[in-house]
């Protein structure tokens, strides 16, 4: 079942990663369905987190997807090579983010291997945020797309998740950040739940 829009309106940014945990991304991009189940994200909290490119209230021509009403993607290029997909969360005009930073397949698992150029399985061709948007074909154009529609979607498949399956930490490369960058704002499903 595709995720509503008070699952992305809850002002709560670090609450709806942990919750984000288990839930299945999905794109179809040239008619080619492909779904990842999330397994790692990461809370950005708006102008108040010295991490996020919301923070102060900076608004550019990137970040301002960031602004739009939760429930919408804002993509961007990193490092001028990848494409990073972040979920915008709560009401219009606040700010928040939320990065997904791995996935494990669920549907369409040999278009995603050749999109990432790998014949054979493992574990380390979805545990980065540029490969999670290079196997589901989600590319920064699509920046400010809506997730209620049939492009690019997240589902509650019932995947149960338990605490005990969640490793908390600080996010990662975000050491600019000064003392916000050791805020407990990464979330991972740990091995327990393979």
């Amino acid at each position: 079942m595709k995720i509503g829009s008070a699952f992305y309106q809850n002002p709560d940014v670090v609450e709806v990663a942990r919750q984000l945990l288990g839930k299945v991304l999905f794109t179809r991009i040239n008619n080619q369905l492909t779904g990842g189940i999330i397994t790692e994200t990461e809370a950005y909290n708006g102008i108040v987190d010295k991490a996020s490119h919301a923070f102060g209230g900076r608004r550019t021509p990137r970040t301002e997807i960031m602004y739009s009403p939760g429930g919408t993607a804002y993509i961007y290029l990193c490092y001028g090579i990848h494409s990073l997909f972040n979920v915008v969360t709560n009401s219009e005009g606040i700010p928040h983010a939320v990065l997904i930073r791995s996935i494990v397949p669920f549907s369409g698992e040999k278009i995603m291997h050749s999109r990432r150029g790998i014949k054979v399985s493992a574990s380390s061709l979805y545990n980065g945020p540029g490969k999670v948007c290079t196997a589901l074909g989600i590319h920064y154009s699509l920046s400010g797309t809506s997730l209620s529609g049939n492009k690019i979607w997240i589902e509650d498949e019932g995947i149960s998740i338990v605490k005990k399956q969640i490793e908390i930490s600080p996010r990662i490369g975000v050491d600019y950040a000064g003392d916000d960058a050791q805020l407990p704002y990464r979330f991972v499903l740990n091995q327990k739940f393979f």
